[in-house]
């Protein structure tokens, strides 16, 4: 399971080390794309293992060409995803297109969100717990109603 939160540096190529108590589940090759954070300033990016984006293709192929939102979705998940391996010190190389749209300069967040990986900007991911701690009235509401 893909929980916690650790901090890391992006070295000079670009590269962000993964816990290893990570590795297991995301396997030796991952998907990196953009997060789906919406418009705002709280921009990321998803590592997702194989089986996972795999779910997240299925989803997407039962869409409608003529859902005009979800295909705008889509291209903007799969324009940028790009398919990383694993090297031996358990470092994955993050091209520098994803890094510029998610502000990933020196110091990077990972988050487990259970079943994939978010990078963030330090300060962008500091900004961002700042603003939002996750946990007003209305989000409360809003997870009731899932049955969480």
């Amino acid at each position: 399971m893909l929980i916690s939160s650790f901090r890391h540096s992006v070295d000079a190529k670009g590269r962000i080390f993964i816990p290893a108590k990570w590795r297991e589940d995301l396997g030796d090759t991952v998907i990196v794309t953009r997060g789906l954070m919406g418009k705002g300033g709280g921009r990321c990016l998803s590592v997702m293992s194989m089986p996972v984006w795999n779910e997240v293709l299925e989803r997407f192929k039962k869409t409608a060409m003529s859902d005009v939102t979800a295909q705008n979705a889509m291209r903007m998940l799969f324009a940028n995803a790009c398919d990383c391996e694993l090297d031996k010190q358990g470092r994955i190389l993050i091209s520098s297109q994803l890094r510029a749209l998610a502000q990933l300069d020196e110091e990077v967040v990972l988050i487990g969100m259970g079943n994939r990986v978010e990078l963030w900007s330090a300060p962008v991911w500091e900004r961002h717990c700042q603003e939002d701690d996750g946990f007003d009235d209305d989000t409360l509401a809003y997870l009731t109603g899932l049955g969480i």
